[in-house]
């Protein structure tokens, strides 16, 4: 069965590169909002959800992975926060919100395929 990987990235262009990279890891769905990311969690249930930081005025991605965790039926679904911040602070405010891997942009396509997979491979 193949996995599912949610993207929640809110500029098009981005969400484009990151469904690029990681579209032969498993089938691949798209969100531009905090709010749509998790309705598309309850809808399509993914192993992955590839979740930018900094998502514009609907919502951030640290209270998308917070609502992730504190629910029972998305607690164990894998969580890659990406954001522009990386200070020490900014990783660990990433993580405390329960993410399972901090990536800071600009990343490579080959370390972020290495990173999804590596969580995929978890899940």
């Amino acid at each position: 069965m193949d996995k599912t990987i949610l993207i929640v990235e809110d500029q098009d262009d981005l969400r484009l590169l990151i469904r690029l990279t990681l579209r032969s890891l498993g089938r691949i769905v798209l969100a531009s909002s905090a709010a749509q990311g998790l309705e598309m969690v309850r809808a399509e249930k993914p192993d992955l959800v590839v979740l930018d930081v900094w998502l514009g005025q609907g919502g951030s991605g640290l209270e998308v992975c917070r609502a992730l965790r504190a629910d029972a039926a998305t607690r164990h679904t894998k969580v890659l926060l990406l954001s522009a911040c990386g200070q020490q602070s900014d990783v660990e405010a990433g993580l405390q919100a329960g993410a399972d891997r901090y990536m800071v942009k600009p990343f490579s396509p080959q370390s972020l395929a290495e990173a999804a997979g590596t969580l995929l491979d978890g899940a």
